[in-house]
C-alpha cells in the first residue's frame, strides 16, 4: 500500500487530468469528485476512477473542454446541457439556479442532459443539504443489470440518493445502487483477483457466480429481487425519457463497445423545508432529530456514518491506496 496525504490525492488527480488536456474547470471539478471518494474511504469512486476517465477520453467519448449550457426551462425546472462533458461542471453551473428555484417554489428540479457520469451522488447532495435543502438524485448508467427473473442486462446500476440537512451535524444521506452492489466494487475485486459474494451477479449462462470476471461478462443483479428491480425501472424512466435523455440500454449502444463511462442524464430534486413548513419549520425538523436518535439509541448506525468517520481519519492521517493502482496512475503522466 502507498500512503498519500489528501493534498497529494488532489494534486495527483489534477496533474493527470491536466496532462490529458482537460479544461481547468473540468480538472478541478473531476479532481474534487475523486478526492471526495478517496477521502471518505469509497475506493470504488476514488482515484481508481481516473483510469476510466482517461480511457473514456481516449475513446473519444467525453469532451474535455465542454461548456455546459444552463436553460431556464420552467418556474421550478432548470436544465443543463453538459454537451458531452463529465457531469461535475454541469452540476456546478446548474445548482445555484436549482437552489434559488427551490427557495421560491418550495420544490424544484435540475435535469442534466448529455453528460458522462462516473461519480457518486452523495457528494452532490451534500452541496444541497449545506444550503438547508432536502434532496433526491438518481441516474441510469450502462445496461449491466438483469431485471428480477431475467438473465440479460437491461438496467444500469441506477443509483438513488437522498439527503436531509441537520443543523450543526453531518447530514443524513444515503446513496446506493439499485443493483446488489456498485459495479466498481466488482471491478476492484477483479483487479485484486478476489471472489465476489453470491448474489451480486450471474454469468453469461444465467448461473450464479462468485467469479468477478464472469459476472462482468454476464449480468449484475438488483438488490431485494423484484423491489430493487422496480426501483431500477423507475430510475430509467424519470432520469431517462422524462428528461429527454438515454436509458441504460441506449447508453450502452452509444458506447459502441469502447468500455467508456456511461453517457446519459441525471435528475436532482430539491425541497425547501422552510417553504413547506413556514414558522413551524424548527418544530418539525426537531421531530426528525428524534427519529435519528431513535435509530442510534438502538445501536444502529445512520447511513454515511462510516463515511464521516473515515473522513475524520483521512483528514488527519491521509489515505492508503494499492501500490499497483498508484503505479497505474503515475503511468498516466508519462
Amino acid at each position: 500500500m502507498i500512503r498519500l496525504s489528501l493534498d497529494e490525492v488532489h494534486q495527483l488527480a489534477e496533474a493527470i487530468l491536466r496532462h490529458h488536456g482537460f479544461a481547468e474547470d473540468h480538472v478541478q471539478a473531476v479532481a474534487d469528485a475523486v478526492f471526495a471518494g478517496e477521502r471518505d474511504a469509497c475506493a470504488s469512486h476514488g482515484l481508481w476512477r481516473l483510469l476510466g476517465c482517461i480511457d473514456t477520453l481516449r475513446a473519444g467519448k467525453v469532451v474535455p473542454d465542454a461548456e455546459p449550457e444552463v436553460i431556464d426551462q420552467a418556474p421550478a425546472i432548470v436544465r443543463v446541457d453538459a454537451r458531452g462533458g463529465f457531469a461535475q461542471v454541469a452540476f456546478q453551473r446548474g445548482v445555484p439556479v436549482l437552489v434559488e428555484k427551490a427557495r421560491q417554489a418550495g420544490i424544484a428540479a435540475l435535469a442534466i442532459n448529455h453528460c458522462v457520469h462516473f461519480s457518486a451522488l452523495w457528494a452532490e447532495l451534500e452541496v444541497l443539504t449545506e444550503a438547508g435543502l432536502v434532496a433526491l438524485a438518481c441516474t441510469p448508467s450502462h445496461a449491466w443489470v438483469a431485471p428480477a427473473g431475467g438473465r440479460k442486462p437491461l438496467f444500469g446500476t441506477n443509483p438513488i440518493a437522498f439527503g436531509w440537512p441537520r443543523a450543526g451535524r453531518d447530514p443524513f444521506i444515503f446513496d446506493f445502487a439499485t443493483s446488489a452492489i456498485a459495479r466498481g466494487e466488482i471491478q476492484l475485486h477483479e483487479r485484486a483477483g478476489k471472489a465476489i459474494p453470491l448474489g451480486w451477479g450471474i454469468d453469461v449462462e444465467g448461473q450464479p457466480s462468485t467469479d468477478a470476471s464472469a459476472v462482468l461478462k454476464g449480468a449484475m443483479l438488483t438488490f431485494g429481487g423484484h423491489k430493487g428491480s422496480a426501483l431500477s425501472a423507475m430510475v430509467e424512466l424519470i432520469a431517462g425519457p422524462l428528461i429527454g435523455d438515454l436509458t441504460s440500454v441506449e447508453s450502452q449502444a452509444w458506447d459502441a463497445g469502447t468500455g467508456s463511462s456511461p453517457y446519459h442524464g441525471e435528475l436532482i430534486i430539491a425541497l425547501d423545508p422552510k417553504r413547506f413548513l413556514g414558522d413551524a419549520v424548527d418544530e418539525h425538523l426537531a421531530r426528525a432529530e428524534a427519529l435519528f436518535a431513535g435509530i442510534e439509541d438502538q445501536g444502529a448506525r445512520l447511513p454515511s456514518q462510516r463515511r464521516y468517520e473515515a473522513r475524520a481519519r483521512s483528514l488527519k492521517d491521509g489515505v492508503e491506496i494499492p501500490e499497483k493502482l498508484y503505479e497505474d496512475l503515475r503511468a498516466l503522466l508519462r
